[in-house]
């Protein structure tokens, strides 16, 4: 392969890297960085360096919430083929120059944010994976307008093909609960059994509020990244 071939190969990969990018959610909204404008620039060089530039809808969201991001995004862009080296810079945020030292240096939340932090963000991860099932469970149960009868027979294979059944596998699956068609839909998330007939009503309340309560955070962080930057990220970019 030719130094240009080469050159044109690398250039082309930034799809690949933005494709990246969208399995890189924010925990607790659950929706990709890349779609929620957080990704401010994607720029990969001719030799496979890729630079991510991230920023959020303050100056004050969450640290734990942060890294995270940063430290997926990393992940996420480090594994591909042909990337030589992944750098993720977090801007305009006040612990920015401890996440991004940290993240680079493969460090870990705890030692990051040593005398701050009480360990590991794993459990932290799982309970916003939990909540994502509920809110999940509730977009596809809902507009199917079942009685509780038929809600205690449903199952994965019942539901009508959707963007959000196959969410819900996926984030049931992040959880080890089954996936398969004969898999019942209302589970509780923490334990994957079934949800007995007279818990059924606090479990899908419990399962609505969790929906409205992202889809709130969701609008209010758009407009507040949208009000701070006033764009929309890597959606709005244009690289020569």
């Amino acid at each position: 392969m030719t130094t240009a071939e080469t050159m044109t190969t690398r250039v082309a990969e930034r799809p690949r890297v933005l494709a990246a990018l969208d399995t890189v959610r924010d925990p607790e909204l659950d929706e990709p960085i890349t779609a929620l404008g957080f990704v401010s620039s994607c720029r990969v060089s001719a030799a496979g360096d890729v630079e991510i530039r991230l920023r959020l809808p303050t100056y004050f969201c969450a640290p734990n919430f942060a890294f995270l991001m940063v430290a997926d995004a990393y992940d996420a862009v480090s594994a591909l083929p042909g990337v030589r080296s992944a750098t993720v810079i977090l801007e305009d945020h006040f612990a920015a120059d401890v996440i991004n030292a940290g993240v680079a240096a493969r460090a870990g939340f705890a030692v990051s944010f040593a005398g701050e932090a009480l360990g590991e963000l794993d459990d932290l991860r799982r309970i916003f994976v939990i909540k994502a099932v509920l809110a999940g469970t509730d977009q596809v149960v809902r507009p199917l307008g079942l009685d509780q009868e038929a809600l205690t027979v449903l199952t994965l294979g019942d539901l009508p093909p959707s963007v959000q059944r196959d969410r819900l596998c996926r984030r049931r699956a992040e959880l080890g609960l089954r996936t398969d068609d004969a898999a019942p839909v209302l589970v509780d998330p923490e334990t994957g059994e079934p949800v007995a007939r007279a818990a059924m009503p606090l479990h899908l309340g419990r399962a609505r509020l969790t929906r409205v309560g992202i889809e709130a955070n969701t609008g209010i962080c758009r407009g507040m990244l949208r009000h701070r930057y006033d764009s929309h990220g890597v959606a709005e970019e244009i690289e020569s």
